[in-house]
């Protein structure tokens, strides 16, 4: 079989892999890219509903999750969401601001992809699809490399293969396997930004309620994220909730607040002085989904006048409304998770250069990584700074 021979050899064709694979032939290095996949990008292509929430021009450190927080400082801070903007700018792609510093295609996020292909082939890098692995040794000339399309032999070897997230786009724990083989550990691993199924009473109570949103702030283990919520007919979904699943796992109190940025017992009283003659359903229906005001006045809410609704039980139906105690059992798993919490160990990486502490030349980079985003275009600020952090140096 035919032995290909590069400087730098990258497994995974996605948002980091690319982003490495381009900075490396800038420099002059010979650069191949294979993938497992029929095409390159695929989560990029199915991100922000098909129009890709490329960065968030609020990214900092601050935005992410791992065991070894200060990881990711350093290549946040010489790769910027101003970086990538720039080239997003150059190749003419219009672009708008959705909400909280998120960006996105105006037209597709197939021009994301494009664009990382065209600067890929003027940098003379090669990408490979349907190129699984078969082995991977080393030698003291560098890396072996066994695919189906034949022997590959590079001095750099880039770990680029994603997490476990979204299995049917081709998600493998593939990666995770190559670092144990090489020594470097990796931390379990779950299922983040993700749907939070509920069961039980909860679960009888909300499943006909599928379909309706609101506001509200999610709060659980001391961190809280204000968007809005769905309810499904098997749990909960939405930007808070997908933000609060990172930080939740089984047996962790979840409290909802259904009305943000309102006092509820203020507002109570306030009804009781001025609406004392209507049903509490009533102007609960008026700040609520009409169907979720009157299913919590059916369960958890006193379903009278509100006039006959004395201080005490005012006080109740303010901490329910302000701090409603809701049980989730699971996630919806792997199986639509934006992304895969954990992963291999930083502690064994170098954060300038992503290259293993135990192995020269072989290198990690994206979600492979023990390092994960808030939802909101963070996710890919990792993947192109880490990508653009180990392409200046394999």
């Amino acid at each position: 079989m035919s032995v290909i021979r590069c400087d730098v050899l990258v497994i995974g064709a996605g948002a980091a892999g690319l982003m490495c694979a381009l900075t490396a032939g800038r420099r002059g290095r010979i650069v191949q890219v294979i993938d497992h996949a029929n095409k390159v990008g695929k989560k990029i292509l199915m991100s922000g509903g098909g129009r890709c929430n490329f960065t968030n021009t609020g990214t900092t450190a601050a935005n992410f999750l791992s065991a070894n927080p200060h990881f990711c400082k350093s290549a946040l801070a010489r790769y910027t969401p101003w970086h990538f903007i720039e080239m997003v700018e150059r190749h003419g792609i219009a672009y708008h601001e959705k909400e909280l510093g998120q960006l996105f295609c105006d037209i597709s996020s197939k021009q994301i992809v494009k664009m990382l292909v065209d600067e890929c082939q003027a940098a003379g890098v090669q990408i490979r699809t349907d190129c699984g692995v078969q082995k991977v040794e080393r030698g003291a000339d560098g890396f072996h490399v066994h695919t189906a399309q034949g022997h590959f032999h590079a001095a750099s070897l880039v770990v680029a293969t994603g997490g476990l997230s979204i299995p049917s786009m081709g998600a493998t724990g593939f990666g995770y396997e190559l670092a144990r083989q090489f020594g470097h550990e990796v931390l379990p691993t779950r299922a983040g930004l993700v749907p939070l199924t509920l069961s039980g009473k909860h679960q009888e109570r909300f499943h006909d309620l599928s379909g309706v949103a609101l506001p509200i702030t999610a709060r659980c283990n001391d961190v809280e994220f204000r968007n809005s919520m769905l309810i499904t007919h098997r749990g909960i979904s939405g930007p808070a909730i997908l933000q609060i699943s990172s930080y939740w796992q089984p047996g962790d109190a979840l409290r909802l607040d259904l009305l943000p940025g309102q006092d509820a017992l203020e507002w109570l009283r306030r009804m009781k002085a001025e609406r004392g003659a209507a049903e509490l359903r009533t102007v609960l229906s008026e700040v609520l989904p009409r169907r979720l005001a009157l299913r919590l006045c059916e369960h958890w809410l006193p379903d009278r006048l509100v006039r006959q609704i004395d201080e005490p039980q005012l006080r109740q139906a303010a901490e329910v409304l302000q701090n409603f105690p809701l049980v989730a059992s699971g996630t919806e798993g792997y199986r639509t998770a934006e992304v895969t919490l954990g992963g291999v160990d930083t502690r064994k990486v170098s954060s300038s250069t992503f290259e293993s502490h135990l192995v020269p030349g072989l290198h990690f980079i994206g979600e492979v990584l023990d390092v994960t985003g808030w939802l909101g275009g963070y996710n890919f600020q990792w993947a192109w700074a880490c990508g653009h952090a180990a392409g200046s140096v394999a």
